[in-house]
């Protein structure tokens, strides 16, 4: 208590520092925060100077390098106006496409010119030769075609693979018994006669012979080994000796 009554009864108005106690602590000296009203700052170092923003762009940027020295007051302010192009000087417009002249086919007159790509020909395009298909009952598309296929039926006609010379093959010319050889493969092309979109007149041309020339020219992109492979009869060999 008597280090309380001690700090209490200091008097602040005097510029002492320390309180020393000898009551309870002689050997101690207490720190007093002393504050100096001449220290505060007024704002009286900055108040001469000029408040002016800084140059833009700087003094030593690329921006004022470039600029024309032609134009004292455009340098000033660190910019200067672009040239702007005459009429004459700029790039005249593509000229404008004669449509009304334009015919297919023929390229225009100016063509060096147009953004048209090059013409290869100026002949007209060539009707392409259409197979003459007929129609089929109902019932015998191609999907009842594979149905068949998969039904398991006997399509071949022969209860196992051949070996068939030309002279057996030509016996079998009939309608209802029709066979033809294919890229070396004898197929039995009966069951298939209702089926063929170019009618069964179209396909009995093959029928006892080899059409291999003949399916070629006609439709080389039909997979005949898928078409006909349920109706394989054996192998077209050559004659024996």
């Amino acid at each position: 208590m008597s280090y309380l009554r001690s700090w209490f009864s200091l008097d602040t108005s005097s510029p002492v520092t320390t309180v020393e106690s000898n009551d309870s602590y002689p050997n101690q000296s207490l720190p007093v925060l002393e504050v100096n009203e001449d220290d505060e700052d007024d704002g009286s170092d900055t108040a001469g100077e000029d408040d002016v923003p800084p140059a833009f762009p700087a003094i030593n940027s690329a921006q004022r390098a470039a600029t024309s020295p032609s134009s004292s007051s455009d340098s000033s302010r660190g910019f200067s106006i672009p040239n702007i192009l005459t009429d004459s000087a700029l790039m005249p417009p593509p000229p404008a496409p004669s449509l009304a002249t334009r015919r297919p086919g023929v390229p225009p007159p100016q063509s060096s010119s147009s953004l048209l790509a090059p013409m290869t020909t100026t002949q007209p395009p060539k009707r392409l030769s259409r197979r003459d298909k007929v129609a089929l009952a109902p019932g015998f598309g191609p999907l009842d075609w594979g149905n068949l296929k998969a039904s398991g039926q006997n399509l071949r006609g022969v209860d196992a693979l051949m070996r068939i010379p030309p002279s057996v093959l030509k016996l079998h010319n009939k309608k209802e018994d029709a066979w033809t050889a294919i890229n070396g493969k004898v197929y039995n092309i009966t069951p298939y006669l209702p089926y063929h979109p170019g009618g069964e007149k179209e396909l009995m041309r093959v029928a006892g012979r080899d059409g291999t020339k003949l399916f070629s020219l006609t439709h080389a992109w039909v997979n005949a080994d898928f078409m006909l492979d349920a109706c394989l009869v054996g192998f077209l060999v050559s004659e024996p000796s």
